[in-house]
């Protein structure tokens, strides 16, 4: 009997009737069951899980292989059996609560066998508020690195791996980990991989969240986690020297892993595991935080992560309860540098460098534009001339004068229509002034109002109202919103030919100026011609 093209490990523990998907998936895979075998290791199931293996094999028996074992208390051990007896030219793994497109198997093969690829990663999805990382599958690509991609970011083993490469290296998954061990597999199998494609043309692999959340990821408590964590860092070490390979690699950990210990659920947990947490990352990030590495992290998770490494149990929590209650803090601006104002800025008693607190290559538009809001707005009236009076304030303090706003003629790009700020490409050019356009920035006690008055001109336009500030050698384009705040009552104007300007507030939130004539040229032709019609009707009926 030829040996199959690829052998499918289903580690298998209590995951009915999710199970039943799973199976019916692989059972009708486009790549035949005759090119086929499917391994699957019940791990103690104490539900139905069991019974239904034992189905799929007596109804596929030369394709479906069932294995009973003890409960181990992890995914590690079944897949660990699965992989002893699995007889494929290439092995694939998926979680017994998800399913595969119907071409999966077949395209991944046919991949491999074409660009010679030792490991072939195919796009995910999340289902049910799964979340699944997407930088990776914005286009297929016969040869990615692990090292200047985003497939550190996409490290669990649902992937097609050459089984030779496997058993070369005697490649196994780490019973100790209940948590995080398909990782120390998947990193091992890239960095000693020829080859790694990505296919992002067809989707390949639906990840579920179950519908009670009892994924093991969702199950594991902070201390298991962290423990993890450290683990899967020191197997990477010693595949990765250090330097700026292992730098790109870790960014994933101390972004995802570690920065998910000290955030919203955090300040909850009790005084003596908060300390241990603390801890745990403050010996990780002394082995393996490197100055590249941190300067390479959003300024949120950096300042989180310098704080627990100090210890500031007090201050992380207040960090955290503050930015869950009010959002992020403001930025001040000290030349073409940006701070972020979180607890222990400049602080002696916590000695942190600013370079923690430093916007450091990252775009920044969310916080800015949920910092930025209208203060008043108001017509200003002078003969056959208008005004919009605005002030806007931003969490913005020290150097801010070159904040400015401006009325824009028609929509941003719809690359950028979203409902929050946007960092304008480099080389840009901001919007001339309308007339004799005025404004003044000062500070206050919660950032930097921008006072302007914006003549309206009398033309059939609707224009957006928008700040643009400079932050950390970017310029962002921040629509301003108006959405729940007084809008001026619209206004008719000039007495030759009158003109009507509205300020409305549109779907996205935003706060929009509409002008045009009060009476359109078809509107005014109406106007005069009714009365007459009028007059005319009642002489007829005379």
């Amino acid at each position: 009997m030829t040996s199959p093209d690829v052998t499918v490990v289903v580690a298998v523990y209590n995951t009915m009737p999710y199970l039943t998907e799973c199976l019916n998936s692989l059972v009708g895979q486009s790549i035949g069951l005759d090119r086929l075998e499917i391994v699957a290791v019940d791990d103690g199931s104490t539900d139905d899980s069991g019974a239904e293996l034992d189905r799929f094999a007596k109804k596929y028996p030369d394709t479906v292989k069932v294995i009973h074992q003890a409960n181990s208390g992890g995914p590690a051990a079944p897949s660990n059996t699965a992989l002893d007896v699995a007889t494929g030219r290439y092995v694939y793994f998926i979680g017994s609560d998800d399913y595969l497109g119907k071409e999966a198997l077949e395209r991944m093969v046919a991949c491999a066998e074409k660009h010679e690829s030792d490991v072939v990663v195919g796009k995910m999805v999340g289902t049910n508020g799964r979340y699944v990382h997407q930088a990776l599958f914005k286009k297929s690509d016969p040869d990615v690195s692990l090292y200047d991609s985003a497939l550190p970011f996409t490290l669990a083993n649902t992937k097609l791996f050459r089984r030779e490469l496997v058993e070369k290296y005697h490649l196994r998954f780490p019973e100790d980990l209940p948590v995080g061990s398909d990782q120390p597999f998947t990193i091992e199998a890239c960095v000693r991989a020829r080859k790694i494609s990505v296919l992002a043309d067809y989707t390949y692999y639906y990840a579920v969240k179950r519908g009670d959340a009892s994924n093991i990821t969702y199950r594991a408590n902070h201390l298991a986690r962290l423990g993890c964590t450290a683990k899967i860092l020191k197997h990477a070490a010693g595949l990765i020297e250090a330097g700026p390979q292992r730098d790109f690699v870790f960014k994933r950990h101390f972004t995802w892993e570690l920065s998910k210990l000290i955030q919203g659920d955090f300040p909850a947990l009790d005084p003596q595991t908060r300390r241990e947490v603390c801890a745990g990352i403050a010996d990780l990030a002394d082995e393996y935080l490197t100055d590249g590495l941190s300067d390479s992290l959003p300024v949120m998770r950096r300042v989180r992560l310098a704080l627990a490494r100090r210890g500031a149990v007090d201050e992380l929590v207040a960090a955290i309860v503050a930015e869950e209650e009010n959002g992020a803090p403001p930025f001040r601006l000290e030349d073409d540098r940006a701070f972020a104002l979180y607890p222990g800025f400049r602080d002696p008693a916590m000695d942190l460098p600013d370079r923690v607190f430093e916007v450091v290559g990252e775009s920044v538009p969310g916080r800015l534009s949920a910092r930025t809001e209208l203060v008043s707005a108001e017509w200003e009236q002078n003969g056959d001339d208008l005004s919009l009076a605005l002030a806007v304030r931003t969490g913005l303090t020290g150097d801010t004068d070159s904040a400015v706003v401006r009325l824009v003629q028609g929509a941003m790009p719809k690359s950028a229509d979203k409902a929050g700020a946007r960092r304008l490409p480099a080389g840009h050019e901001l919007p001339a002034p309308v007339g004799e356009f005025t404004q003044e920035v000062t500070a206050d006690g919660a950032g930097t109002v921008v006072r302007a008055r914006i003549p309206i001109q009398p033309r059939q336009a609707s224009l957006g109202v928008r700040l643009y500030v400079d932050v950390a050698g970017w310029t962002y384009e921040i629509p301003v919103r108006g959405k729940d705040l007084p809008m001026p009552l619209a206004r008719r104007w000039r007495s030759g030919t009158p003109y009507r300007v509205a300020a409305r507030v549109n779907p996205k939130g935003r706060m929009v100026i509409q002008t045009g004539l009060l009476f359109p040229p078809a509107q005014r032709w109406w106007s005069r011609v009714r009365p007459l019609l009028v007059r005319l009707k009642r002489k007829v009926s005379r």
